[in-house]
């Protein structure tokens, strides 16, 4: 921030969001927010620290409209990762934490790399049930099926719809239709997908946000328009960067904001601390120039310091930052810049 701003700012209380158990995933996805693969430290989640975010997170998460035992993308408090069903016995007991806590809305993502078969799915998701779990939401799309059997997500939102009724959301559901009309059962290679039809129709209308690894896995196909730093500064972030709603927090004790992978607030299980007190922004000066959306600000910041813009340009503003993000990880100890493994975790795939 320029001088005579205010150097503290306070960040909403989130009424939402997603708990990180592990970034350790079965996948190595392109379009990855996060960064998650099985390369990733198993550094799950300790009981301890799992006990102290949802304690603080304990009459903050507001309920989905349909009330505390459905669920909604926005609303309640959902487990993610990473892979949480790669460590189940730890993703049933924080439901169990959770609804012992009475926090609303609880549900679950995942890529279903775990529904080998019918029996096997339906225990698990009964199991989860059992100790509290409201609803799932069950991941599909093209960057998934390089990875994930189609037949197992077609399996595990079969029996999800029978064991949690309504409350299966399929993100996104327009390709469980287009790949049953494609009859794809197994896994198919995003090359091989984007040779199809389909595949050149998707890279038109895709619904992802181009942050986290996808500007860097994706720049092979040279599907999207290039930028140059400047044009960038004055597009808007996309949702608000600080915002009360689907925040992050992960299991190093990270409250990340919304999508924004590699970014720290400050710690989540001192959350009532962090509320009251403010950030202090002069400690954190690259998170000073993103809130005050200074990416001009921040380019030069980083210059100075001995980075060189992208000569092929960036293709979107969460790139831009990003790429910044992971030039000055390395050449200081910003405690923003948190996890660092998710700047190694970039360009892995």
């Amino acid at each position: 921030m320029g001088k005579g701003e205010a150097v503290r700012i306070r960040i909403p209380a989130p009424i939402s969001g997603g708990l990180i158990l592990s970034y350790r995933c079965s996948a190595s996805c392109r379009h990855c927010m996060y960064a998650c693969s099985p390369g990733w430290s198993a550094d799950w989640i300790s009981e301890d620290d799992l006990a102290a975010t949802l304690q603080t997170l304990s009459g903050r998460i507001q309920p989905a409209p349909g009330g505390e035992q459905t669920m909604s993308l926005n609303h309640g408090l959902h487990f993610t990762g990473g892979e949480p069903f790669l460590n189940f016995e730890l993703l049933c007991r924080a439901v169990r934490m959770a609804t012992d806590l009475r926090i609303p809305s609880l549900f679950v993502e995942t890529n279903c790399y775990w529904a080998r078969s019918d029996r096997e799915t339906r225990e698990k998701l009964l199991e989860l049930k059992a100790c509290g779990l409201a609803g799932i939401l069950i991941s599909i799309n093209p960057f998934y099926l390089e990875y994930i059997p189609f037949q197992r997500s077609e399996r595990a939102i079969r029996v999800a719809r029978e064991v949690f009724g309504p409350n299966v959301v399929v993100y996104q559901a327009e390709y469980l239709r287009l790949f049953r009309q494609m009859r794809i059962r197994d896994r198919l290679p995003i090359h091989e997908f984007l040779k199809l039809r389909e595949g050149r129709e998707f890279a038109r209308n895709a619904e992802f946000f181009l942050n986290g690894r996808a500007p860097y896995a994706m720049e092979e196909f040279d599907l999207f328009a290039r930028f140059p730093a400047g044009r960038l500064f004055s597009v808007p972030c996309t949702p608000a960067f600080l915002r009360s709603w689907h925040n992050h927090f992960d299991n190093y004790g990270n409250f990340m904001p919304g999508y924004c992978g590699g970014l720290s607030l400050g710690d989540c299980r001192q959350l009532d601390s962090l509320l009251a007190e403010a950030i202090d922004l002069d400690a954190r000066p690259v998170l000073s120039y993103i809130i005050a959306d200074n990416f001009e600000g921040l380019l030069a910041f980083a210059v100075q310091r001995g980075y060189r813009e992208r000569p092929s340009g960036y293709l979107s503003k969460c790139h831009l930052c990003a790429d910044i993000r992971k030039f000055l990880v390395r050449v200081y100890d910003f405690p923003e810049l948190e996890p660092r493994e998710f700047y190694d975790q970039l360009e892995a795939g």
